[in-house]
């Protein structure tokens, strides 16, 4: 790490060189961190080794023995991924190639595109926040120099002071942080892509995942939202002068109070937007159970007579049928649901009965009881014949 920059004794010398130090410290101490666990000599290479290695007799096993049943399109899948996290978590090269360059510099790319500027966007942004500070801090000087030494209460130095501490909380505590703990979850991303191989631990995967992309956005929207605090701030500050009034330094603390709730809107804004995020696959349930058909049984020793379109065309065959109704729901056994089809031709509607109590009308004519069977089907087949005989 000594072609790297260090703070000195007094501290950076702005959050621009700041920001400098700890983007060129991180990449190496990732890279670093990458070499040590699955690099040519790193610890872990060798619990990689037998993890893939029981990975794979472990899918043997089960495709031979027929616990395993996996076709064409589920197993391409698990090679491809197994050939993905090879290829990612033992090469640094193809690990900072995609995952170090699309977490850390897509977004400072999309944000210099948007700002319309060359370079590093976020270098950008820190030194226009120097800029800013430096003009409230000569501000703050030239107004504790110039008030009264028996002077009590709030004065244009205090909130001024106030102001540049407001502006570094802002920054260091959103920006640089989310730079150092994205840096601290990339160099033990080759661990997690690992663990993205085995259902168990695939959880684990997909929360570093999130974890990784709310850190890489968060620099992206401060310097977006925060630079147009800056902006609008600038000239305010460079205006203060010698003699700064508690107007104006209320003015510049307004701002600076402002600057600081944006950065805590960024926070939670990137926060919504990786929560409402689901991986490929994630959060999908899968029910392999079917609906089957449910049937309502009426309550029994009961009957009603609903009739079609077509039999209400023929009032003489619907008191037949009343009657023939009537005659069932008397029977002892009587009960259920019946389904009555039309007879002596193919096109007829079929009739349902539904049980259900009925009152008694004056156009049923109820079946005398028999006491033996051959009567009573006699008696029920003539009236049936009677019905559907045309008129």
């Amino acid at each position: 790490m000594n072609g790297c920059g260090s703070f000195g004794a007094d501290g950076p010398d702005g959050i621009g060189s700041a920001l400098r130090v700890i983007d060129c410290q991180t990449a190496q101490g990732t890279a670093h961190a990458f070499d040590r666990l699955f690099g040519a000599n790193g610890g872990l290479l060798p619990a990689l080794t037998i993890l893939l290695t029981l990975y794979v007799a472990w899918m043997a096993v089960g495709l031979l023995t027929g616990r395993a049943r996996i076709g064409l399109s589920g197993l391409t899948p698990r090679m491809l991924t197994l050939g993905a996290v090879l290829t990612f978590a033992t090469s640094w090269t193809a690990y900072q190639s995609v995952v170090w360059n699309l977490l850390v510099g897509a977004p400072d790319q999309v944000a210099g595109l948007l700002l319309g500027t060359h370079g590093s966007a976020t270098a950008l942004f820190g030194d226009r926040l120097d800029r800013l500070f430096g003009a409230v801090a000569e501000a703050a000087q030239a107004a504790q120099k110039a008030q009264a030494q028996d002077a009590k209460g709030w004065q244009p130095a205090d909130l001024l002071w106030l102001s540049t501490m407001l502006l570094l909380l802002g920054t260091a505590g959103v920006l640089i942080t989310a730079r150092i703990a994205l840096a601290a979850l990339l160099a033990l991303g080759p661990i997690f892509l690992v663990l993205a191989i085995f259902r168990g631990t695939r959880g684990l995967f997909e929360g570093w995942v999130k974890a990784a992309v709310l850190f890489a956005v968060v620099p992206l929207f401060s310097v977006l939202i925060g630079g147009g605090a800056i902006i609008i701030l600038t000239p305010v500050a460079e205006n203060l002068g010698s003699e700064p009034t508690m107007q104006q330094a209320a003015a510049v603390f307004l701002g600076a109070a402002v600057y600081c709730a944006l950065m805590t809107m960024v926070l939670k804004v990137a926060g919504q937007l990786v929560a409402g995020w689901r991986l490929a696959g994630a959060g999908e349930e899968r029910d392999a159970d079917r609906a089957a058909p449910s049937i309502a049984t009426p309550a029994p020793s009961s009957s009603i007579f609903m009739p079609s379109a077509q039999s209400a065309s023929h009032p003489g065959q619907d008191e037949r049928v009343r009657a023939l109704t009537a005659a069932i729901a008397s029977a002892p056994t009587a009960q259920g649901v019946i389904s009555a089809a039309g007879v002596g031709s193919a096109g007829r509607a079929s009739e349902r009965v539904v049980v259900a109590p009925v009152a008694p009308a004056s156009n049923v004519v109820a079946l005398r009881p028999m006491t033996s069977a051959a009567p009573r089907a006699s008696a029920l087949g003539r009236s049936i014949a009677g019905a559907s005989r045309p008129r």
